[in-house]
This record gives C-alpha cells, sequence and structure tokens, in this order.
C-alpha cells in the first residue's frame, strides 16, 4: 500500500469514537466495505491505523496458518529467552 501524506484533525467524541473523513475512506477503501474495520496501533507516542478485514478461519489457507503459528512461537521463544527471569517464571 502506498503511504498517503494526509493531516487532518478528528475531534474525538466522549465515547472515544472518531470519524474518518469520506475523501480518506474512499482512499484506503473503507468506503466499498459493508462493515469497514481499521487495525489500531500503538507507535511512538502516536496512534497508527490501518485498514482491516475479518475472514473466517475457515477461509484461510492451512499454509498460511501453519506460517502465522510458527512465526508466533518463534517470536513467543525470543521473548521469552530476553525477558527477566519473573517475567519469564510468570510472577
Amino acid at each position: 500500500m502506498q503511504h498517503c501524506r494526509m493531516t487532518t484533525a478528528l475531534p474525538i467524541s466522549k465515547r472515544g469514537t472518531l470519524t474518518l473523513p469520506p475523501a480518506l475512506r474512499r482512499k484506503l477503501g473503507l468506503s466499498q466495505l459493508a462493515r469497514p474495520m481499521v487495525l489500531v496501533e500503538e507507535r511512538d507516542g502516536g496512534v497508527f491505523l490501518q485498514p482491516a478485514a475479518a475472514v473466517p478461519v475457515r477461509d484461510i489457507p492451512k499454509a498460511t496458518l501453519t506460517r502465522w503459528l510458527a512465526r508466533d512461537e518463534a517470536d513467543l521463544r525470543q521473548f521469552m529467552a530476553t525477558a527477566p527471569a519473573k517475567l519469564a517464571r510468570g510472577k
């Protein structure tokens, strides 16, 4: 996906909701979906939004699931190897 250089100030409601402008929703392809979603990630003191899609697990190829599980297990092993001993023991 191409990086956008659009900066927009958006109000946040008392309930914590915000509305993406129509032009941005169209640019990200969100306006074409019945139930658009975004992933929200905290990065360096800011928030990063990325278009997302919900896909039933049964529709994901087994090879993809296997690859994801292997990557997650490798990440966990690396974390456990570098985590403080107290955290590694679950305390």
